[in-house]
């Protein structure tokens, strides 16, 4: 009497995930994304850069006039003035927004007492519009009824629109009280990736609080700042509705930076050829200024470990 064995169930061995089999994203996963680009930025762009070759008041059809628009911007002496102060305003606002939102983003990293509480009330000003930030401020600054009327021992007459050096420091004092918020949380959540066993083994050698953040902390947030000091740049060339609300491009035209010069060409003068023209300008200053940028930091050399993952 012969009796059958049981047949045997095969165990599989769940298969291993090799680094070859991990495949980047599909394209359809970008295609909204591409759509959107497309639509509402790519779409006006060219639209933009066909208006600046046109003589049009936004009404009836534009009439192609060439290179008189680019010809007209070469010779127009406000046009140069706008592109300089925009550059010196964008200057100024990383030279203040950078080094104040890394000490603030490291340190809202970090668990000190009441951190939480004070950094939500620090962000406030994240959550406003920029409009609503200047009718505050210019209520604030307001020579006759404002703080520099009640301190004229620190601000003189009082009228800091009146002139133009403090009429840049406001608009650029403005923009860091609104903006630093952002960068802040960029540090932040930046800080907070760097390892602990770099700080851990630094203290071990010997190495205090300032020393850490000069040798550990600083140069893990590179990649980082790249990020902020780009933001800061395209940002600060295209600030158009501080201006508008505090200075109106005054005293004279000392504060008409590019954008607000572009808005007064196209839809004051209902010149759109020319504000066209002027806002290409604008784009392709920004573009150039960023692609320098990562090109000299070597940013555009550095991969995720995370990659495709």
């Amino acid at each position: 009497m012969t009796t059958s064995a049981a047949p045997r169930v095969a165990r599989r061995r769940p298969a291993r995930r090799t680094g070859a089999a991990v495949a980047r994203p599909g394209f359809a996963w970008a295609v909204p994304a591409t759509l959107f680009f497309l639509l509402f930025a790519v779409v006006p762009l060219v639209l933009v850069a066909v208006l600046s070759f046109t003589s049009w008041d936004g009404l009836g059809s534009p009439e192609f006039t060439g290179l008189d628009n680019w010809k007209t911007l070469v010779h127009d002496h406000t046009m140069i003035q706008s592109l300089w102060l925009s550059v010196l305003i964008t200057v100024l606002g990383v030279a203040v927004q950078t080094p104040l939102s890394i000490l603030l983003g490291v340190w809202a990293a970090g668990r000190q007492r009441n951190r939480a509480v004070l950094s939500a009330i620090y962000f406030v000003p994240l959550l406003l519009s920029a409009t609503a930030v200047s009718i505050l401020w210019r209520a604030l600054l307001d020579p006759n009824f404002g703080v520099p009327a009640q301190a004229t021992w620190l601000f003189g007459d009082g009228n800091l629109f009146g002139r133009q050096t403090s009429a840049i420091g406001v608009l650029v004092f403005v923009g860091a009280w609104q903006y630093t918020p952002f960068h802040t949380l960029i540090y932040q959540g930046a800080a907070r990736a760097v390892p602990q066993v770099l700080y851990q083994a630094a203290a071990i050698d010997g190495a205090g609080t300032v020393r850490q953040f000069f040798h550990i902390t600083l140069p893990q947030l590179r990649n980082t700042m790249i990020t902020s000091m780009i933001l800061m740049v395209v940002g600060g060339l295209t600030t158009f509705d501080t201006v508008l609300i505090l200075t109106q491009g005054g005293p004279g035209t000392d504060t008409t930076i590019s954008a607000y010069y572009m808005y007064q060409r196209a839809f004051k003068s209902f010149d759109f050829g020319g504000g066209s023209a002027i806002a290409l300008v604008l784009v392709l200053i920004a573009t150039v200024i960023s692609l320098v940028v990562v090109k000299v930091s070597g940013y555009d050399t550095m991969r995720s470990s995370s990659e495709g993952l």
